[in-house]
């Protein structure tokens, strides 16, 4: 049976689906009808062999306690063998009801109430967010934007950062959301060296590692032996797929030790075995989705291509940072001259759209936009053509 759902133009109506990206838009203070294009899950159908699977397992009729045997570790090995030349071992496996859970969990798992967590803002809200919320402080180090007009980091500030505020833990985001870099090898092999010179363990949230459209994604505990001691990797099929409400994510932890402390925080949260429905589609999508992920990518990718030349052509007091990763497009604001409070009601309430907001991602995301490309091209344009048609 060949894969079914390869039509990415294809227009589908999420809306009474219980979508978060479309039915929420009032009780989020969004006007009704705003377009939205923020949250991270894609407007596109999954692979039919997904479905397929899905359909078989709902078939069957008994949904009760289930659990992963040796073939599905498999299936996820081969995925990240061939996809990013990582050998993985089954017994650094955990699974986890979504990567920002396992975020949470590292946070307790690593680190007492007080203390510092390190991070780099601007980051993926949630970083903060749990943070925050479990008692400890936030630190960043923050990236900044460099001549070339791509983000970089500062390592002199990332070791200070350490020192000062005595890290234990650091949240990496490679690629990274939402500036949309992949670091390089050189750049990872930097900070791993600071981190294993002051003990410093690393969550690497990888979720995107399944979008590099420049550059090569390096995991980053198979850069060096000492990296693999240290390093919580957060990965799962749900971006790569769209199945995020499948509520699963594949983490690894090499380091027994630090297994065996992430495993104690799961079972003080009352977490077992994940919905079967979340490991039949992973299985499914590693085993059998290859040719939907790469018509997907190469959608995306001519996606990020047309909001490229859309904005050098149409919005010249807009800029759009160059894409290496995810499918997140990162647009800078600043140059229109509108504050921040301006932007925000002129992005909601004069171009009706509902991108994420800068901020949100740290106070050096202000004047930035955040908008998810992965939908149709004719839904791209529109809402390209809703900032000109308010803009100028």
């Amino acid at each position: 049976m060949a894969e079914r759902n390869l039509d990415f133009d294809k227009m589908i109506d999420r809306r009474s689906t219980r979508c978060l990206k479309y039915d929420f838009a009032k009780r989020r203070g969004m006007p009704e009808d705003v377009l939205p294009l923020w949250v991270a899950d894609m407007d596109f159908e999954t692979s039919s062999y997904i479905q397929d699977a899905l359909i078989e397992r709902v078939n069957h009729g008994i949904f009760g306690y289930s659990e992963v045997q040796t073939q599905y570790f498999n299936i996820v090995r081969d995925w990240m063998k061939k996809h990013h030349n990582w050998d993985i071992q089954e017994k650094w496996l955990v699974k986890t009801p979504g990567v920002v859970f396992a975020l949470a969990m590292a946070v307790k798992a690593y680190t007492q109430p007080g203390d510092s967590v390190l991070l780099q803002l601007p980051v993926y809200y949630p970083f903060s967010e749990v943070i925050e919320d479990n008692g400890r402080k936030v630190v960043s180090n923050d990236l900044y934007l460099g001549d070339d007009y791509r983000y970089h980091i500062n390592f002199s500030d990332f070791e200070q950062k350490i020192i000062q505020e005595k890290i234990k833990l650091f949240f990496l985001c490679n690629p990274h959301n939402p500036v949309g870099r992949v670091w390089t090898e050189s750049e990872l092999i930097q900070l791993g060296e600071i981190c294993v010179r002051h003990g410093v363990i690393v969550v690497s949230d990888e979720i995107h590692q399944d979008f590099v459209f420049y550059g090569k994604h390096q995991v980053f505990a198979n850069l060096k032996k000492e990296f693999e001691n240290i390093s919580i990797i957060c990965t799962s099929p749900s971006k790569t797929f769209n199945l995020a409400s499948m509520m699963m994510s594949n983490i690894f932890i090499p380091n027994q030790e630090l297994k065996r402390k992430f495993k104690k925080e799961l079972d003080a949260a009352g977490t077992s075995q994940l919905g079967v429905m979340g490991l039949v589609a992973c299985e499914a999508a590693y085993s059998k989705g290859e040719e939907w992920y790469q018509a997907m990518f190469a959608y995306v990718s001519d996606n990020i291509s047309f909001v490229k030349q859309y904005v050098e052509k149409n919005l010249p007091n807009v800029t759009m940072i160059d894409t290496e990763g995810t499918y997140l497009v990162w647009l800078d604001f600043r140059k229109t001259g509108l504050s921040v409070d301006e932007l925000e009601h002129f992005i909601i309430h004069k171009a009706k759209l509902w991108l994420d907001s800068g901020k949100i991602f740290g106070k050096c995301g202000e004047g930035f936009q955040r908008i998810n490309v992965a939908c149709p091209r004719s839904v791209l344009k529109e809402a390209l053509d809703r900032i000109r048609t308010v803009l100028y």
